[in-house]
């Protein structure tokens, strides 16, 4: 046990430094990789959005009519005369052969076979001349256009093909898409693998977590285990040691020839045998506890006489203290359903507590009231007390809280631990207040029988 301890205490902390850094490059190379992916997925969403736009452009440069044709303006009167007929070739502009919804659709299908149908986009159709000569737009072109910051332009000349005849001549138009807050849509594009990398790293970070905190508690579990059996070894070294010292006073003529004395040994003999007995006891109990084979003979009992009777049993603990009992039984109804002789044990080992962890001069006060459909059982002393952290861990099983300069506080770490399993087989509650230095006090609270039935 030893050995496996020193192993624990030398490697345990290598593990956590392997597993830590282990997590840390894990999360390092997922950020890297989170700006890479980021930084291709701009790219990509760029260069798609690009080449939907140039498809479109390309498609309304041949769709359109970009034939020359003469315009001959309306005269208010009938004149031959050339002069008052002037001619020019022009052609009809994008916004003159496509409405707001076509040119939108077109862009929405370019868009969507490059999935990129999530993508939001607002557009608009500029002459040549100025590209914020607006002939067509789409709702929102002029909020998003003044946002240069947050926003993606592409800008795409719509050529018409003239033939040799007018090239140079017919002036160009252009397609203007906006890609509204790209960076936030990339990271909408990107949502689900985001998601989804955070998630598994937020569970190999709770499985480090849970695998963290399972050692420490073996490790913890492996102390307190390996002081039960330094307690038991010396729990049972010191009555056979004093039993061994017996028989050997026995065998001496002198004591064999004087009844005083033989009763005297004998007598020692037979409390330390009891004394061993007890622990064994305490032993198979925890045994029983921990496999959940708690024999209960439930039935009525007065709650009183079981104090009464638990109490006269360390009549001579207290006298070695000079030790005092006030008692206070108030409660007008004590009937309770309970296994007499665990419940009687449980109230024993606080009276066993509250006397070990006291110094001289002892006071221990005992109350006992009704409230409502519950009987309070109240055992105040005077003694060491706790600090927070025993208070806190006092009914786990092995524990044993630091008594400070009293080493003479013997036991097995389980007296609290059953007294807590028998109140939850009670389905009572218990509840300890404690200050260093002035006392503890437990509160037992119980159904009364009436209230169980």
């Amino acid at each position: 046990m030893l050995l496996y301890l020193w192993a624990m205490k030398k490697i345990f902390p290598l593990i956590i430094l392997l597993i830590t850094l282990s997590l840390l490059g894990i999360i390092v190379l997922q950020v890297s990789w989170f700006r890479d992916m980021i930084i291709l997925r701009q790219q990509q969403l760029y260069s798609k959005a690009e080449e939907a736009t140039t498809e479109v452009a390309l498609e309304l440069s041949k769709q359109a009519s970009s034939a020359p044709y003469l315009k001959i303006p309306r005269k208010p009167n009938l004149s031959l005369l050339p002069e008052d007929y002037p001619m020019s070739f022009e052609r009809p502009t994008i916004s003159q052969h496509y409405s707001n919804f076509e040119i939108r659709e077109k862009l929405q299908r370019s868009f969507n076979l490059r999935n990129l149908k999530e993508v939001q986009f607002e557009f608009a159709i500029a002459s040549n001349s100025n590209l914020y000569n607006i002939e067509m737009q789409s709702e929102n072109f002029r909020t998003e256009v003044l946002d240069e910051v947050h926003n993606k332009q592409i800008i795409v000349p719509v050529v018409p093909d003239t033939g040799s005849l007018l090239e140079g001549l017919v002036p160009y138009e252009h397609l203007i898409v906006i890609v509204p807050d790209f960076k936030t849509q990339v990271w909408q594009s990107l949502m689900w693998m985001i998601v989804g990398a955070l998630a598994f790293t937020i569970i190999i970070l709770a499985a480090f977590a849970l695998t963290v905190y399972t050692l420490l508690r073996q490790k913890k579990l492996s102390e307190i285990k390996s002081d039960f059996i330094n307690n038991m070894t010396h729990e049972f070294k010191t009555p056979l040691a004093t039993i061994s010292l017996a028989v050997d006073a026995l065998k001496n003529d002198k004591v064999q020839q004087n009844p005083e004395k033989m009763q005297y040994f004998s007598g020692i003999i037979k409390e330390e045998n009891k004394r061993m007995n007890k622990h064994v006891e305490t032993i198979l109990q925890a045994a029983l506890l921990d496999r959940q084979e708690l024999n209960l003979d439930m039935k009525k009992v007065k709650a009183t006489p079981i104090i009464e009777k638990a109490l006269n049993n360390y009549q001579l603990q207290l006298q070695d203290k000079n030790g005092k009992v006030e008692m206070h039984l108030k409660a007008k109804n004590d009937e309770i359903i309970a296994d007499e002789n665990h419940f009687t044990n449980m109230i024993s080992n606080l009276f066993d507590n509250a006397i070990k962890y006291s110094k001289d001069n002892i006071c221990i006060k005992v109350f006992t009231w009704n409230t409502g459909k519950f009987l309070q059982i109240k055992i105040e002393d005077n003694g060491i007390g706790m600090n927070k952290e025993t208070t806190k861990r006092i009914f786990e099983k092995f524990y044993r809280a630091h008594t400070g300069n009293i080493h003479n506080v013997k036991g097995f770490g389980l007296g609290m631990s059953y007294v807590k399993t028998v109140i939850d087989v009670h389905k009572g509650r218990i509840k300890v207040d404690s200050t260093l230095g002035k006392g503890s006090c437990f509160t037992v609270e119980v159904p009364l029988a009436d209230e169980e039935q």
